[in-house]
């Protein structure tokens, strides 16, 4: 995260865990026009496990980032961390969840995840892996290169953008490849009528 961000996420995280939210990161990306500032709030690890009428897990919803966006946006006048325009957006993680921190990472060791480098490693800014473990501030990466795998291992401070790649079989939304037992045991998803 770049230092700006850093500097915002650290002033707005207590505001957003005061209304029962955690924020997993900040994009701050400045231009000429006016800057975007990008919150990306969920439900914290400990309250996932949290029912909603119908008994659904609780997830982030429209009013949840509406008063996010009402809260932040009162504190911002008041400490005024960007000078010029600029544009608020809060959000929750989407499928393809950006990762922010080391902790996040762990949360999702074993899954793949799209990488873009601040410095190259190897002469690449770019790559996709899956998260085989996390050592400190170290992230390591498994890389399908041929002949055989490769294991890239990146600090955390030279990742610019990281964000979960979604199993779209695994979530019923892409088709099985013929000879592939889709995740889950073989279950089928449910069409959206209960069918």
């Amino acid at each position: 995260m770049a230092d700006k961000a850093t500097d915002i996420a650290n002033l707005l995280s207590p505001t957003i865990q005061s209304l029962g939210l955690e924020l997993l990161g900040v994009e701050y990306l400045p231009s000429p026009g006016g800057a975007v500032l990008r919150l990306y709030i969920d439900i914290p690890v400990d309250s996932q496990s949290e029912v909603v009428e119908g008994g659904a897990p609780r997830m982030v919803g429209i009013e949840d980032c509406e008063t996010v966006s009402r809260e932040v946006s009162a504190q911002l006048d008041v400490e005024d961390p960007i000078s010029g325009h600029y544009t608020l957006e809060v959000s929750s993680p989407g499928v393809d969840r950006p990762l922010f921190t080391a902790a996040q990472f762990v949360r999702f060791l074993g899954e793949e995840a799209k990488v873009v480098l601040q410095l190259p490693l190897d002469g690449r800014r770019r790559f996709q892996g899956r998260i085989t473990a996390v050592e400190g501030d170290r992230i390591d990466f498994e890389i399908d290169a041929k002949p055989e795998p490769q294991r890239v291992s990146v600090d955390i401070g030279n990742i610019e953008k990281a964000r979960l790649v979604p199993d779209w079989v695994a979530l019923g939304m892409a088709p099985v490849k013929p000879g592939k037992k889709p995740a889950g045991g073989g279950r089928k998803a449910k069409a959206p009528d209960g069918k």
